[in-house]
């Protein structure tokens, strides 16, 4: 049986291979992706967006605008990163595939009243907050949803935008708490687990060499390493939002810990950092699985034998 999945996102390279391993995998059924403002404006994430379903030869699927700015606070974007397009690293070109008409937050509250009850999985790779403009709008939604599984927070790693918060859970602080608190399952890959799925030479030559979607893979995991190399000294680009993908396919590739995580609103110098009871130290219930280790041989493997079947 498929897997019914929304994917909430902000294009992004990293993002960019997560959705072309997501619509590479049968046993997804990607119902349609909405966009967020986070490392990049929605003017260009929403178009972003649509340019990979176009690489990918998916067409089919809905791409729908969301919110352009955080619940409460100005939108922080991340083009240090991502380069001024948020895809920088292939030339780029205008989608021929229009966006799908209405709000991202409207399309997902109407999908899971439709869909079965606890048939949905959510899968925000990016700042949450359409997901949180959801639950806030229609309550009767957060029941139905199967479970989140997201990209985000730290904690050993702590943070990669201050040294306390992780990119998406910052950018808005305010939705990441509503989500963290809503009771549904959840399941985060956090820098922990992300900065370990590092890039190769190797990996990203054979990507290079086996078609027009490995080619763009290639370039954009190129442009995404230099800022890590310069950051961080490491050998390869993390690839960030397809571990969460990768979870949904083949969780086995994953160790964690069922925790309490709790986001920091208020704090001076720790806003948007996901407090994680690693050690179980306060007595507070667990909300989600907490990744920490992945099987990186066998996230590659899985990446080559989905990515390059697009070029088949």
């Amino acid at each position: 049986m498929t897997k019914k999945i929304i994917i909430d996102t902000d294009p992004g390279q990293d993002d960019a291979v997560a959705l072309l391993l997501a619509l590479a995998s049968p046993e997804l059924e990607v119902l349609g992706i909405t966009t967020v403002a986070g490392n990049v404006p929605l003017d260009l994430t929403e178009r972003n967006a649509r340019i990979i379903c176009q690489i990918a030869g998916r067409r089919d699927v809905p791409v729908y605008a969301g919110s352009a700015a955080p619940l409460s606070r100005p939108l922080v974007t991340a083009e240090h990163v991502h380069g001024k397009s948020g895809l920088d690293g292939i030339e780029l070109f205008e989608p021929d595939t229009p966006l799908a008409q209405g709000h991202a937050v409207d399309f997902i509250v109407e999908t899971l009243r439709r869909e079965a009850k606890g048939s949905v999985t959510l899968v925000p790779i990016g700042p949450l907050t359409n997901i949180a403009m959801a639950f806030r709008q229609a309550p009767d939604i957060i029941g139905r949803v199967e479970r989140i599984v997201l990209m985000g927070g730290a904690y050993f790693e702590v943070g990669n935008i201050t040294p306390a918060a992780e990119f998406n859970i910052y950018v808005d602080p305010e939705a990441a708490k509503i989500v963290f608190t809503s009771g549904v399952p959840l399941t985060v890959l956090p820098l922990d687990v992300t900065h370990k799925a590092l890039t190769s030479r190797e990996w990203i030559e054979t990507m290079r060499a086996s078609g027009p979607v490995g080619q763009a893979v290639a370039g954009w995991t190129d442009f995404f390493e230099r800022y890590d190399r310069e950051k961080y000294g490491s050998e390869g680009a993390p690839l960030h939002d397809p571990c969460a993908i990768a979870w949904l396919l083949q969780p086995e590739l994953f160790t964690g810990r069922h925790i309490n995580v709790e986001i920091e609103t208020q704090g001076e110098l720790t806003l948007g950092m996901t407090v994680a009871d690693w050690w179980r130290v306060t007595g507070r219930e667990p909300n989600a699985l907490f990744i920490r280790d992945i099987n990186r041989a066998g996230f590659f493997d899985l990446m080559t034998q989905r990515i390059t079947s697009l070029d088949r």
